[in-house]
């Protein structure tokens, strides 16, 4: 009897097991399936939503040279882009970490009330603030810049602090009393004690803060129409957007190949630096510096 319950035990944890890989493959799919989409219309000559894989003689890279050509503002999008969110997130990462640190190891009058009002207005969408925001870069004359995008992206930054202050509360605070009795301060523990300690987070927050301005439509279209940019001070995702209704070119014809090949594009080095960092990634939200 013992064997038999043994061995259905082990029977159902296969099955639940395999039921749990198969909605697993079947999730995948579908998210994977926009991007090779995607890819398989970037080679078609003449891309059509009732084609999905490229028959044998509409195969092309026409799409690819016309972004590489001399004529093609795509790589000042580009480099706009990288310039953009790079700041962002070198900026973004500093001033996260260090607000995660004050709310996580200091106490001062006011905290938990200030913790709550983050909270509170991190509920409202961007958007809203927009119109606002623009006229405060006017008035700093910033309106006409799209790098003016790093100040945008970076004035909230300190409100992203939530899974950094977890990440540093699994710290032990016995290593900060170590250190103020040896006669170090609160900057030697942050820089010399918690951030060492803090590799994932850190890549976690970097990650976090490059891929929201690279992606980022609204906001670069925005300071786009009101702030009246040339061609090529666009950003990748407005320029995309601009490319596909052939607004760059004038002719009103839609240009759906090129704009696929630039999506490619666009997605492959954010991608690579996602899968090369994702052990940290993952480590990052899970927390947990010090294990054992």
């Amino acid at each position: 009897m013992a064997e038999k319950h043994f061995a259905s035990k082990r029977f159902a944890e296969k099955s639940q097991r395999a039921l749990i890989y198969a909605i697993l493959t079947i999730i995948s799919i579908v998210w994977l399936f926009p991007f090779v989409y995607l890819v398989f219309q970037s080679f078609i000559k003449t891309p059509s939503s009732s084609q999905f894989i490229p028959s044998s003689g509409n195969w092309t890279f026409d799409n690819y040279k016309n972004l590489a050509s001399t004529t093609s503002p795509f790589f000042n999008w580009w480099l706009n882009n990288f310039i953009i969110a790079f700041f962002t997130a070198a900026i973004q990462t500093v001033l996260v970490l260090m607000t995660a640190y004050a709310l996580s190891r200091l106490r001062f009058t006011g905290r938990q009330a200030l913790m709550k009002l983050i909270l509170i207005l991190g509920m409202f969408p961007g958007f809203l603030g927009m119109l606002v925001i623009y006229f405060v870069l006017k008035l700093l004359g910033l309106n006409t810049s799209v790098f003016s995008l790093i100040l945008v992206y970076t004035a909230s930054s300190a409100m992203s602090y939530y899974i950094a202050k977890g990440f540093f509360d699994t710290i032990p605070k016995s290593l900060d009393e170590a250190v103020l009795i040896d006669g170090g301060s609160k900057n030697t523990v942050f820089w010399q004690i918690i951030l060492p300690l803090s590799k994932p987070i850190i890549i976690y927050t970097i990650l976090v803060s490059f891929t929201g301005p690279w992606g980022d439509f609204m906001f670069g279209n925005f300071i786009r129409i009101a702030g009246g940019l040339q061609a090529k001070q666009y950003t990748v995702a407005v320029g995309l957007q601009m490319l596909a209704s052939n607004e760059i070119r004038g002719t009103g014809a839609t240009d759906y190949g090129t704009f696929c090949a630039g999506a490619v594009l666009v997605s492959i080095p954010i991608t690579a630096l996602f899968f090369w960092l994702q052990r940290y990634y993952v480590e990052g939200i899970a927390g947990g510096a010090v294990k054992g």
